[in-house]
């Protein structure tokens, strides 16, 4: 257990706030050269990419995470240093201890484990490492999956190791994830003086009905694999402060979650539809984060679920709930894709931790993973 808590604080105590890698990815680098790897360091913009692989051959299993972590908020909420890693009771504190460089250490040293057992495995085994996972994933796993289809280099199974665990390790693996398209509204109206309505247009008023119809409504019921489509502002602002004056206008933000009961272009239609039934004068951009994507139980999850059996003695839920994750990128690309790691609880909060026994039982999980698909 020791090595695997050495390398997580070694990682966590590496400042990388995103999109800055802070060394994290040179020292697995290292590592990865010593157990037979070819190493590329595929740096785009300020972005900077690690692609991995060992072998020629397929299957080729590969492991996906980042070395960027959020910032740490307000440093007064947090009880020790959050870059400098520190257990008390049983638990390991800092920065990314569960989001995600426990993850790290844990596949780095379950695959040192499995070459050093098994030097000649019937496949490949590779490594995706970005540090523009928590940032605008422009620049990270986005582009070295391109340059990995240019080169007609396709992965079979993708494990990538975010904090997917909810209660207990183990208990929770996604096997996709809800799409995600916001939206920055701007309502159009006409300042004046709140005792001369009839003067003015306020932006409120307008958009007020046509919002509580587009958080009441029922977008969908889901299916079998991902839940209900949902819509939710994230940010809403008007007025001049003054408590005279009518607002000239009104910015919004909003986001819809979506499954694969919806399209894009359904979602949009929907949303500019109501505001138009509503007389809403508005301007709207949106912005796509990701598709949704789902990995049918198969290969990957099937050994996945069997080592946690075994390791862990739970059986994983197969989910599509959370945010996104990089998978989005991995996923078209015809790999099939899982996410299995830490406990996500205190992910990008204040006194984010992660139990140190679960590092490393999470390291043997990964090598039972490719000791049934490779070994």
């Amino acid at each position: 257990m020791a090595d695997t808590l050495d390398l997580t604080c070694d990682l966590m105590s590496r400042p990388s706030v995103s999109p800055v890698d802070g060394g994290c990815q040179t020292l697995m680098a290292e590592r990865l050269r010593s157990v037979g790897f070819k190493v590329e360091n595929l740096r785009f913009g300020e972005v900077d990419n690690l692609w991995a692989r060992r072998g020629a051959s397929g299957p080729l299993f590969c492991f996906a995470g980042h070395t960027d972590v959020v910032p740490p908020g307000p440093l007064e909420e947090w009880q020790s240093d959050p870059f400098a890693p520190v257990v008390r009771d049983g638990f390991l504190y800092g920065r990314g201890a569960a989001d995600m460089k426990s993850g790290l250490a844990a596949m780095l040293l379950a695959c040192e484990d499995f070459v050093g057992a098994c030097p000649t495995p019937r496949g490949s085994i590779a490594f995706l490492i970005t540090s523009d996972e928590e940032g605008p994933s422009v620049d990270g796993t986005r582009r070295v999956v391109e340059v990995l289809r240019e080169r007609k280099e396709a992965i079979d199974w993708c494990l990538v190791g975010e904090p997917s665990s909810e209660h207990a390790l183990g208990d929770t693996m996604k096997i996709g994830r809800r799409g995600s398209l916001s939206g920055r509204l701007t309502v159009h109206g006409v300042q004046g003086h709140v005792a001369y309505p009839q003067l003015a247009d306020n932006p409120i008023h307008a958009l007020a009905p046509a919002l509580a119809e587009l958080a009441s409504r029922t977008w969908d019921f889901g299916n079998a694999h991902f839940q209900p489509t949902s819509f939710q502002v994230s940010n809403i602002a008007a007025g001049t402060g003054a408590p005279n004056v009518i607002p000239g206008e009104l910015k919004a933000r909003f986001n819809l979650r979506f499954s694969t009961e919806q399209t894009i272009e359904s979602l949009q239609a929907t949303v500019e539809r109501i505001l138009r039934e509503h007389g809403v004068r508005y301007s709207l951009d949106w912005f796509i984060s990701g598709y949704p994507f789902l990995t049918a139980p198969g290969t990957l999850s099937q050994a996945a679920t069997q080592a946690v059996q075994e390791e862990l003695r739970v059986t994983p839920k197969l989910s599509t709930g959370g945010g996104t994750s990089d998978g989005r990128f991995i996923a078209p690309t015809g790999a099939q894709v899982i996410e299995l790691g830490v406990v996500n609880s205190t992910i990008h909060k204040a006194n984010e931790c992660v139990r140190v026994e679960d590092i490393d039982r999470l390291r043997r999980t990964y090598r039972r993973t490719l000791e049934i698909l490779l070994g």
